[in-house]
């Protein structure tokens, strides 16, 4: 059934409505919804495990050899670790920054229970949720090494710079400073090359820690020791202090488009010095990397958020995009149909009405006269 030219006319300016409210809507999406999706959810829960890499060393200073009467501290080999993060967030945390606290130890599994302990730390730092910097605040953080005789954690103020736990969305390939739990201070994370793990893109980042006197960091009794120089495996009977040193290069692969850390990699070096240029004895050294469970996992992290990312920021736009220019190409076409005079119109038949553009031919009959 025909429309009328009104009718025409009103569903006309229906569709160039509803094509401009499209087109409006294909600009707002990716302005608007993705600078929402572009944080980090409230609602982070992240474990990542790493162990310690095959052939490479694995040392661990044994604590009981240094209380021993007799002989020099005993240095254990090839020794399995396990390195294990839990982070969360907890208040204070809204629209605009988050506070996360990550609880991480480092066991060797040949030892059961408490024996077995190497270190353990309680991290919290509140952070912006868009850029992952810490806040402007004084103090933004805080970090535990040591507990009371309750087992409580003891948790000094510490103010965090640079980057922790994750990579701005849309990272580069640029420096960028990394902040590190144990100095306690941030370091230049360099970018070193793009390369792929398990067929998804990622750029990798590296930075050096230089031999740091972790006495002049934390007062903490292991940090720095006073023992008989046979002990220390030197000569004479004269007490020896020693310092404990800490050196580190650390690996981090992130997917650029969530800056989703991957894969990371540790490859730690503490020991007794009196200087840190000259190690004594080593305390601990060993090379983690995240285990393939860990990876698999943060790679379907960032493969959730890639989707959110892409479906909003990109298909739903097109999508509407075209589909408003649909819209208002197909109102302006029916409003210029509308208003135009029907095809045939004003045209008579020889002596007859208007009949219109539908009526059938005229047909000519011949009627012959008798004469």
């Amino acid at each position: 059934m025909a429309l009328s030219a009104g009718t025409r006319r009103t569903v006309a300016c229906l569709l160039v409505g509803l094509g401009a409210l499209l087109i409006v809507a294909t600009v707002m999406i990716p302005t608007y919804t993705v600078s929402k999706l572009a944080k980090t959810p409230l609602d982070l829960e992240i474990t990542t495990i790493a162990t310690n890499q095959p052939g490479a060393d694995s040392l661990v200073l044994d604590a009981k050899s240094l209380t021993a009467p007799e002989g020099a501290a005993k240095v254990d080999t090839n020794v399995p670790m396990i390195s294990q993060r839990f982070l969360t967030v907890e208040e204070p945390s809204d629209a605009t920054q988050m506070t996360v606290q990550a609880g991480q130890t480092l066991r060797r599994i040949d030892k059961q229970g408490d024996t077995g302990l190497l270190t353990a730390t309680v991290d919290r730092v509140t952070i912006d949720r868009t850029s992952g910097d810490p806040v402007a605040k004084d103090p933004n953080g805080s970090i535990a090494v040591t507990v009371t005789k309750d087992l409580q954690s003891i948790a000094d103020p510490v103010q965090h710079t640079g980057l922790q736990y994750r990579f701005p969305i849309g990272t580069e390939k640029k420096t960028y400073p990394y902040f590190d739990t144990n100095t306690r201070k941030s370091y230049d994370a360099n970018f070193m090359e793009e390369t792929e793990i398990n067929n998804m893109k990622v750029y990798h980042f590296q930075m050096s820690i230089p031999p740091t006197n972790l006495w002049d960091v934390v007062k903490a009794p292991s940090n720095q020791l006073s023992l008989p120089a046979a002990k220390w495996g030197l000569e004479g009977d004269e007490p020896v202090t020693m310092s404990r040193f800490y050196t580190n290069i650390r690996d981090l692969w992130v997917e650029p488009q969530t800056g989703t850390i991957i894969k990371g990699g540790e490859q730690l070096n503490l020991y007794y010095a009196r200087s840190g240029d000259h190690p004594d004895v080593t305390a601990l050294k060993s090379h983690l990397v995240f285990d393939e469970n860990t990876i698999e996992s943060q790679i379907s992290v960032a493969k959730e958020n890639i989707d959110k990312l892409s479906l909003y920021g990109r298909i739903m736009p097109i999508v509407l995009g075209v589909l408003g220019v649909i819209a208002v190409v197909g109102g302006v076409f029916l409003g210029i149909r509308g208003g135009a005079a029907p095809a045939g119109a004003g045209r008579r038949g020889p002596g007859g009405p208007d009949r219109g553009g539908d009526d059938a031919p005229t047909e000519q009959i011949r009627i012959q006269k008798n004469l």
